[in-house]
């Protein structure tokens, strides 16, 4: 009998696999479940060091489908839920709104009333339960841009767990939305939840259409280096590995119904970022300094764009001792060098080749 059986919905993608592959090889006696519905951004190759683990499941079904939720909940005997699966671009959120409302609300609200379900029939009900989401720091909305005498680099003020729910796009609504019925089931039926909410993460496998990856591929391919606005839009950037360090504490000695922010310490403009990867992914490639500086193009800003988020991660810190390992230039130094080390990933989600794995592996899908 597996000493935990934890079901870590979204597994497949870019923090998921990170969460997944800590938790299969840290705990080898807790039965790993992998739900994914493997959209475009589900890539089973994250996970192909770990996929034959005796401890590791993958089922490929949608956190919508109430039914196989359900069989899964009860075939496996899960006792913990750790609650990634989400829609997370904002622009393709401007674009549908719809599909970010589907996923992110009732895809969690059917994970929640089918938990609740399981859970409530068992003879110990709640006893050793948790229902673990990870969320975002923009359910918070934006904070001001300035430079206090003494103060901190771009701003005074941070996002606090207190801080009020104001969402700016509809990827950010239907998180805070997911938020808050996590929330209320514990409220109104005592369900075990824990919530968090992090800043920007960045590091190895993530998906090519966020910034960083993004653009050290175009780097590499001396394509145009797109910046909304005048690139000042500042956010807290927070390494993959220590975000899933952080996963694994609080799922282990987090307060039931306490919410914990996870944040980076590394406020960075966006155009420092893009200057900064620039100097980076030329060094690694052996270009003379400034060489793709030419790149860099401005465009038109995106709408509803939030100027500024800043974590506060303080009650982290002192309730469970965690705080991140790397700054964020080390961590950008790592996440370089792997993406210019596995060319061959990149390449073959740009592609489109990656989803052949999946069809190897697991039959044709949608």
């Amino acid at each position: 009998m597996a000493e935990r059986s934890i079901l870590i919905t979204g597994g497949a993608g870019f923090i998921g696999s990170h969460v997944v592959r800590r938790f299969v090889n840290r705990y080898p006696g807790y039965n790993i479940i992998n739900f994914d519905k493997l959209t475009y951004a589900g890539n089973l190759e994250n996970l192909r060091d770990v996929e034959k683990a005796p401890n590791y499941r993958f089922v490929h079904a949608d956190i919508c489908d109430a039914e196989t939720v359900a069989h899964t909940l009860r075939e496996h005997k899960v006792d913990g839920i750790i609650h990634l699966a989400a829609e997370s671009h904002v622009d393709r959120s401007i674009r549908d709104p719809f599909a970010f409302a589907r996923t992110n609300v009732l895809g969690t609200l059917t994970l929640l009333q089918e938990a609740r379900n399981y859970w409530e029939s068992l003879p110990e009900g709640y006893e050793g339960k948790l229902f673990y989401h990870i969320s975002t720091d923009e359910v918070y909305g934006a904070l001001q841009l300035d430079r206090p005498d003494g103060g901190a680099p771009y701003g005074s003020e941070f996002f606090t767990e207190e801080t009020p729910y104001a969402p700016h796009s509809p990827y950010s609504a239907s998180k805070a939305s997911s938020d808050h019925f996590v929330r209320a089931f514990h409220d109104t039926y005592g369900m075990p939840v824990i919530v968090t909410n992090c800043s920007n993460n960045y590091g190895p496998y993530q998906f090519p259409e966020k910034l960083i990856p993004l653009f050290i591929s175009n780097i590499r391919h001396g394509k145009k280096l797109p910046v909304y606005g005048e690139g000042l839009n500042v956010r807290d950037w927070l390494y993959v590995e220590d975000h899933a360090r952080a996963i694994d504490l609080i799922f282990h000695r987090g307060r039931v119904a306490r919410t914990y922010n996870i944040g980076g310490f590394n406020e960075w403009k966006n155009i420092d970022i893009v200057k900064a990867l620039i100097r980076v992914t030329d060094r690694l490639l052996g270009n003379p300094e400034g060489h793709s500086l030419p790149l860099i193009t401005y465009i038109e800003d995106r709408k509803g764009h939030d100027l500024r988020y800043a974590i506060d991660s303080s009650r982290l810190k002192e309730e469970l001792g965690w705080e991140p390992s790397l700054q964020f230039e080390e961590g950008l130094e790592k996440t370089v060098r792997w993406y210019l080390d596995n060319p061959e990933w990149s390449d073959r989600i740009t592609s489109g080749e990656y989803r052949d794995y999946y069809r190897r592996m697991y039959g044709d899908r949608e």
